[in-house]
């Protein structure tokens, strides 16, 4: 399997705002999601969402974080809002094949890219 390739981050202060984006055909059937790493530390799923469009978020991101895919496009994204110094991390897509949630997203059948980082100011 080929990874994902990510884009879309960058640096900001708390509270602002980024997109971050990957994509690929290989996954349009897969349960897809965004896990993130701070150097250090496992890595830590945050959001998923099925072929269907059902979604499953961490606690900590919910209301914050919107996970969405476009099929047509093969395209995964993660608009982030009211972002927090805890946000930064590497951020990385995955695609899994079966149970979908924000933690089966942690073993991808996709394997890991080289992710996007994110980091914000206090």
């Amino acid at each position: 399997q080929v990874p994902m390739v990510e884009s879309g981050g960058g640096s900001v202060q708390a509270g602002g705002s980024l997109k971050l984006s990957c994509g690929s055909s290989e996954y349009s059937r897969y349960c897809l999601g965004w896990v993130r790493q701070v150097a250090g530390k496992p890595r830590e799923g945050i959001a998923a969402i099925s072929e269907t469009g059902r979604t499953s978020y961490r606690d900590s991101v919910e209301g914050r974080f919107t996970i969405s895919r476009d099929s047509a496009k093969n395209t995964l994204t993660l608009e982030m809002n009211s972002l927090r110094p805890d946000d930064s991390a590497v951020y990385y897509c995955s695609a899994v094949w079966g149970l979908c949630d924000y933690v089966t997203i942690l073993q991808p059948r996709s394997g890991w890219g080289q992710g996007t980082q994110v980091t914000v100011s206090a």
